[in-house]
């Protein structure tokens, strides 16, 4: 069984937590040396007496860690670590890049919301302007001009996130303008 793990190159993957445990469970990692990455959104909640400024997870029940061969028991005998995500009976890598892609959704200050299931079909789009500069992906068309979705290939979800029109350039357009 081809399981991507390589006893020398440490590369992502992605590991189930117990709901509401993704923090401790980052926290556990790190206690142990074990590269591990939590993308976490910020979000406020007004409540009748208060606001409350919160980061809370991207993605629920999901933790991803960087590791060898030699670090896959200990990060499974860390505390409301389940298991880790697999495809087909495998254990798939996540590149770099898609971790890269988090860490930049993350930092940009646009409202974001998580979809997993079908992808909605729509017209191709580039970011041109912000920290998601060269990031390409699909507009939802049925949603509105600023909704803009991004797959991440390898977790079966998208990112859902508002960007002003201004910020995107059509590169179903750009196609024909240079051909």
């Amino acid at each position: 069984m081809n399981t991507q793990l390589d006893p020398n190159e440490a590369r992502w993957f992605a590991v189930y937590t117990r709901y509401k445990r993704e923090k401790l469970v980052h926290k556990l990692l790190d206690e142990k040396g074990i590269e591990s990455y939590l993308p976490l959104q910020k979000v406020t909640r007004r409540y009748q007496r208060k606001i409350k400024h919160l980061q809370i997870p991207l993605l629920n029940c999901y933790v991803f860690t960087r590791i060898t061969k030699m670090e896959y028991v200990p990060v499974l005998e860390t505390p409301d670590v389940f298991n880790f995500v697999r495809f087909a009976k495998e254990l798939i890598a996540i590149p770099e890049s898609e971790i890269n892609l988090m860490r930049r959704v993350t930092g940009e200050k646009v409202d974001i919301e998580v979809d997993q299931g079908l992808f909605h079909l729509g017209r191709e789009v580039e970011i041109i302007k912000g920290s998601l500069t060269g990031l390409r992906g699909k507009l939802i068309e049925s949603k509105g001009p600023k909704n803009f979705v991004v797959e991440l290939e390898n977790l079966g979800y998208s990112l859902r996130m508002e960007i002003a029109p201004e910020w995107l350039f059509p590169l179903q357009q750009a196609a024909k303008v240079s051909g």
